[in-house]
């Protein structure tokens, strides 16, 4: 999956590498005895203002990929997000979704994914109590078989097309702009929302320490949107 999102950046317009801290590229640490492993990768492009793809392995078992394409406000468009959670028993965990920065998902995104085939996965998971930023899209799963977990992999492969199709055809808007606005709130809401995933926190501060942990999160995870002006 980690191949599938770097091979869709390929098409995205004015794609650039963003700056990211040394000590935050390529992280190692340990965890109940075991190796830690954690790298991250960044890009940005016409219409994103930040592509995240964080890839982690925890000794020769557990292995984690997070990926986050945050919007620059200016921009109608939504949140990639998808994450999973795999083990020696297989994937735990797989969640996607295209979450709105607005009240709803753009009209032209939506008709889209209303569009796509949706997989009878056996498994479907509930989503946390902090899940309100997703759309009534979103894919969230514990796919058991090699067969559903080729089938989540089809629906991420959607996703990124209906993103890299919005990103190309999506106009700028003015920084004042009510709409602008409008989304670069509903943006800090969707970060402030990830952030509260204690979860993740729980893992880092055991992992490394807590103001580590705080400063993953706060600057690189889920980093608050600039205000647009």
């Amino acid at each position: 999956m980690a191949d599938q999102i770097r091979e869709s950046w390929s098409s995205l317009p004015g794609l650039a590498p963003l700056p990211i801290a040394p000590d935050l590229e390529a992280i190692s640490g340990s965890l109940d005895g075991e190796k830690l492993f954690i790298r991250n990768e960044l890009r940005q492009c016409r219409g994103l203002r930040k592509l995240h793809l964080e890839t982690a392995r925890l000794g020769a078992g557990l292995q984690i990929l997070h990926c986050v394409f945050f919007p620059d406000p200016r921009f109608d468009l939504p949140v990639f997000g998808a994450d999973i959670v795999a083990g020696p028993a297989g994937v735990s965990a797989a969640i996607a979704d295209l979450s709105p920065t607005g009240a709803i998902l753009p009209a032209g995104i939506a008709a889209g994914l209303e569009a796509l085939q949706v997989h009878p996965f056996s498994q479907p998971r509930d989503l946390p109590a902090w899940g309100t930023i997703f759309s009534p899209f979103v894919r969230f799963v514990r796919p058991v078989t090699e067969e559903e977990e080729g089938w989540f992999l089809e629906e991420v492969a959607a996703l990124l097309a209906e993103m890299a199709k919005a990103v190309a055809t999506t106009p700028e808007q003015a920084n004042d702009d009510p709409a602008t606005v409008s989304r670069y709130q509903a943006q800090l809401s969707y970060c402030q929302q990830q952030k509260r995933n204690d979860k993740t926190r729980r893992v880092l501060e055991k992992a490394f320490n807590p103001s580590w942990a705080d400063r993953y999160i706060e600057k690189l995870l889920f980093d608050d949107p600039l205000p647009p002006g």
